[in-house]
């Protein structure tokens, strides 16, 4: 086996120990990770992981965020990945370097490796003596090569991990500092972007000689269809815009199907088709089969603040900052478009306010590239407007499940067979040779946008993300039919295929449950051989006090929701109760999860709660609109989310398994904890609704009044 083939796979793509760690003269350690920030507290956790690893205090450790110059390249932070695999990685590499200083240390003191011990970065002799990393960090060149040859620590040998540190994020978010979109650089100026009205609009005339006179102009752009002003201060800018936007003259057309019928649309389409499982066994005698549909309508990633960049040419280079969750298909995709080499790029991390998936960030970082290349030698900072935000990012794809199925003379599931339509997700910065960004399609010498496409299935795939049902059917089917129509723009969404896939297979199992006269709980497990997951919802039905047989009352119910996210990473069950007046509340939601061995419990239960609140706010009240022209969903009105006020309580119950490897956490919540909202609601009502959100509309509908 190879060196590489021994190392987590991001490190053996990074193997240089300095590109990870570095230590400071001041008595600190600086440690970079290719993960970034984006509110789920991972610059904490593996700052924990880093102390723990080289043995210092949590207070030494100084992160810094994504630098396409100086961090490790670990691809995109998604997926639930980041503990996964650049935990694992950074693990790695901090015990290789705390080893490195161990054996120079032993050479210093004259002393064994066996009578050694380090606590807080001091290296202490049995017999006498000590000597501090920062000491010895001269002599000790971490410019090698990680080996793998070096064990970290075993769960025995774990001190940090597994304890409530606090996170490093909050003060900066506390004192307003911690967003790019508060950075302020020396002369910076400000631009705004006038886009097409729809996504094939043609522009056909402009007058923009007011605009260009307007005061604190300082440039108007043009290039194709891509328009933008460049101004000295905010204000001046937007204003600008607004004349741009009425200086412009448009042609459109009626290209976009119904909204109302965009699930029939997707199932008429044609399809690329994927056989994703298929297991045959012999036929026993089935009862009346069950079939129902369930749909999920387009969704927007509806961050707090609009999308944001920086971007400043100097000497002919370019540096941008910008709250990408890939910075270094970013950086490679600005090169390709402004065709630069790309190390005459540097792209850098800052925190955005709010975002799983890929949403307008790496759009705008285009924008204030090209924006910033009219006034070479000043920073401009480019937001998009809130319209904008709406009408351009890529949305999470409409998607419909298809389920038919039918039980045993025993009460169990004889069989199953599912079919999906929806696009697949995935249009991010470096997954297509054409670019992932807006802008480049509206230049005149612009680029076709590229197709959708999914991670390989192993990876959790995109569309096909938990289609493959959980449970141990003896005979069951799943196709995927993907749709290439791609009538809005899409791209990833938190959890991406997996919120309405779980929401499908776990509503279905509650329906086979009720055909079968069987307690929702007891019906998933005897389905379940895997024991990790049948404690979950063992553990989640304790904890919510789960009364087998409990009917709703007409008003009040409760449901239960289960996956394994992805397939292969953490274990979910959650319990929601539900009360059904004018709308559909949510007061309580209990969520178990096994995500492995924890690192920060607290940081855990802070990513399960914020998934199951946006997964309420998805399953009672989100969705896309839309005309046969363009998107009409443009401001908050039109796209209403959770408030705090309906937020619900959220308790989280850990089932902490420190000999198995961390898994990720947020991603996962999302499915189950729809299924759980949808069963609850037929719990109290005794009617099924398919179709999300579940709007007061659509209970109206089911109830069939």
């Amino acid at each position: 086996m190879s060196r590489a083939q021994k190392l987590p796979p991001t490190l053996a793509a990074n193997l240089s120990l300095d590109r990870w760690v570095t230590l400071n003269a001041d008595g600190t350690v600086t440690v970079r990770t290719g993960k970034v920030e984006i509110g789920q507290g991972i610059v904490s956790a593996m700052a924990q992981i880093a102390a723990e690893e080289l043995d210092v205090a949590y207070s030494r450790i100084r992160m810094v965020a994504v630098d396409t110059a100086m961090s490790p390249n670990e691809g995109s932070t998604s997926g639930s990945r980041s503990i996964e695999e650049g935990g694992g990685a950074l693990r790695q590499a901090c015990a290789e370097v705390r080893d490195a200083l161990v054996q120079a240390g032993a050479r210093k003191l004259g002393a064994s490796l066996e009578s050694l011990a380090v606590e807080d970065g001091t290296i202490h002799a049995r017999g006498g003596g000590s000597i501090t990393y920062w000491q010895l960090a001269p002599e000790v060149d971490l410019a090698r090569d990680a080996t793998g040859q070096v064990r970290p620590k075993e769960t025995e040998e774990l001190r940090l991990i597994g304890t409530a540190l606090p996170r490093l994020d909050i003060p900066a978010k506390v004192s307003g500092a911690a967003f790019l979109h508060d950075l302020e650089l020396p002369g910076m100026l400000h631009g705004r972007i006038v886009r097409p009205p729809s996504y094939h609009a043609r522009l056909v005339a402009l007058d923009d000689e007011r605009v260009r006179a307007m005061p604190g102009v300082r440039a108007v752009v043009r290039e194709g269809r891509f328009l933008g002003v460049v101004a000295g201060r905010e204000e001046q800018a937007v204003q600008a815009m607004k004349a741009l936007v009425r200086a412009a003259r448009w042609e459109e057309a009626d290209e976009l199907p119904e909204e109302s019928a965009i699930h029939a649309f997707l199932q008429a389409q044609p399809t690329e088709d994927e056989i994703l499982y298929e297991k045959s066994a012999a036929r026993a005698a089935m009862g009346q089969p069950l079939a129902a549909t369930y749909t999920r309508p387009y969704l927007a990633h509806a961050s707090i603040g609009p999308s944001c960049a920086i971007a400043w040419w100097r000497a002919g280079k370019l540096e941008v900052w910008s709250h990408s969750q890939a910075m270094h298909a970013l950086r490679d995709e600005l090169a390709k478009i402004l065709r630069l080499p790309a190390a005459d790029v540097v792209a850098r991390h800052a925190e955005g306010a709010g975002c799983y998936g890929h949403n307008g960030a790496d759009d705008v970082a285009l924008d204030a590239a090209l924006l910033a290349r009219a006034v070479n030698g000043s920073p401009v900072r480019v937001q998009w407007m809130r319209e904008d935000e709406f009408a351009w990012e890529p949305f999470g794809p409409a998607m419909a499940v298809k389920l038919q199925g039918a039980l045993d003379g025993k009460g169990s599931v004889a069989e199953w067979r599912q079919e999906i339509w929806g696009n697949r997700h995935l249009t991010r910065p470096g997954r297509h040779p054409n670019p992932g960004l807006l802008a480049a399609w509206h230049l005149e010498r612009g680029y076709e946008p590229p197709p959708a496409v999914d991670m390989p299935l192993a990876m959790g795939g995109g569309s096909q993300r938990n289609a493959v049902p959980y449970y141990d059917f003896r005979d069951a089917r799943v196709v995927n039919h993907v749709v290439k129509a791609m009538p809005l723009r899409v791209s990833t969404l938190r959890a991406l295929g997996a919120y309405l896939n779980v929401f499908a297979i776990e509503s279905f199992m509650d329906e086979l449950a009720h055909a079968a006269d069987a307690d929702p709980v007891e019906f998933r497990l005897r389905h379940l051989k895997d024991e990790r997951a049948r404690e979950v919802i063992r553990a989640v039905a304790r904890a919510a006090g789960w009364n087998s047989r409990a009917k709703g009352d007409g008003a009040r119910g409760r449901g239960i929701g289960f996956a394994r996210y992805k397939n292969l990473g953490d274990w979910v069950a959650v319990v929601a109760e539900v009360v059904v007046e004018e709308v559909v509340r949510v007061p309580r939601i209990v969520a178990a999860i096994d995500c492995g061995r924890v690192v920060n419990p607290d940081g855990v239960a802070n990513q399960a709660e914020g998934g199951v609140i946006q997964a309420v706010s998805w399953t009672l009240k989100e969705r896309v609109r839309f005309d046969r022209a363009r998107v009409t969903t443009r401001n908050w009105d039109d796209y209403p989310i959770l408030t705090f006020e309906e937020a619900p309580s959220v308790e989280v119950v850990l089932v902490d398994r420190p000999h198995e490897p961390s898994l990720g956490v947020g991603e996962g919540m999302m499915g189950p904890t729809a299924a759980a909202i949808g069963n609850a609601v037929f719990n109290a009502m005794g009617v099924r609704v398919r179709d999300l959100p579940l709007t007061r509309e659509r209970v109206v509908a089911a109830m069939g009044v």
